[in-house]
């Protein structure tokens, strides 16, 4: 068979994955994953399709472009859908799948690089295939599960400290950097790092510090100390945008938003670096950029969200969503 006609035939398998796991989330009822025998009959399917599916469907089906839409463009949709919505459940859920799954996808997509036969590979692509979906299926729900019995009992808690410290780190940086005549040498030094440790930095700037937030945003309603509250909650109050919602709503759907374009933002750094990686400068516009997206003093998650990524996915949001109007960097206040 030639090449063109597996790339089509992969391409056609992968979207009718897609197809697949976008009409089970819209016609089947969630059980909020308290029935251990749909786990049960899930792994069982899962581990039979890894293990005994033949290696010429497999490299059709297991493949990093479904693993992509199914892992991430497909949760990107739905976690752009939750916050158009006034519904609180759906925000939960799918902000402890970007915990989970986002950043579980973020920090697995060089292993396929490294695996070296094709059955090893394709087993590795399918299981991380039926963790994603396995995370938002109605039938598991699990990342409800995850957040019942462990994000909200033992990681809420033990996380709020190291948030409020990581808080206090970054705006000390950020308020020391911002008039910094050294802010060039350091740039000039991380030019010349190799390019896989400067993609490992970019990533951990994206997904260390959103996962803390993220795991305090959805395991607590109290948010005395946490800094969407230092940084949002009272400016948006002050403005009567979000009357509607209330704190923990604010704290949930501003990490959720985040999540959901910095997806974006990491696909298009996946994608293209292959060709951009190696231009002096590329991994520092992608650390400069999340930084632009992650810092609610510039808003940038906020911005992105309502202005490009909501009309792409052809949504509307509801009169309740929350626009984050944020002080300027010189009145943020740090963490006491």
């Amino acid at each position: 068979m030639s090449e063109d006609n597996s790339l089509w035939i992969t391409t056609i398998c992968s979207f009718t994955v897609l197809a697949a796991v976008s009409l089970s989330y819209k016609f089947i009822e969630p059980n909020q994953g308290l029935d251990w025998r749909c786990h049960a009959a899930y792994a069982a399917v899962a581990v039979t399709l890894v293990a005994f599916l033949p290696a010429s469907m497999a490299s059709y089906i297991f493949t990093e472009l479904t693993v992509t839409l199914v892992g991430c463009v497909y949760p990107i949709y739905r976690a752009t859908k939750a916050v158009c919505t006034p519904e609180e459940n759906d925000d939960k859920e799918w902000l402890q799948f970007w915990m989970l799954g986002g950043v579980l996808f973020m920090l697995t997509t060089w292993v396929d690089d490294v695996i070296k036969t094709e059955k090893a590979n394709a087993v590795w692509l399918g299981s991380l295939l039926f963790i994603f979906f396995w995370l938002y299926c109605p039938l598991t729900c699990g990342a409800l599960l995850v957040y019942d019995n462990i994000t909200e009992p033992f990681l809420g808690p033990r996380l709020k400290p190291l948030q409020k410290q990581m808080s206090n780190f970054i705006l000390a940086v950020y308020q020391t950097l911002a008039n910094a005549t050294h802010l060039y040498l350091v740039w000039i030094i991380f030019m010349f790092l190799p390019a896989g440790f400067k993609r490992v930095v970019a990533i951990a700037i994206g997904t260390v510090y959103p996962f803390v937030c993220s795991v305090t945003a959805a395991a607590t309603e109290d948010i005395e100390d946490d800094t969407v509250r230092l940084w949002a909650v009272n400016y948006v109050a002050r403005n009567l945008m979000c009357s509607a919602l209330s704190p923990f709503q604010q704290q949930t759907q501003y990490w959720l938003t985040y999540w959901a374009v910095y997806g974006c933002l990491f696909l298009f750094m996946d994608l293209s670096e292959i060709v951009m990686g190696r231009i002096p400068g590329f991994y520092t516009l992608v650390i400069l950029a999340t930084i632009y997206l992650m810092l609610p003093m510039f808003r940038g998650a906020d911005k992105v969200f309502r202005k490009i990524l909501v009309p792409l996915a052809g949504l509307q949001e509801v009169s309740s969503i929350v626009s984050f109007n944020l002080p300027n960097s010189t009145d943020l206040p740090l963490v006491n």
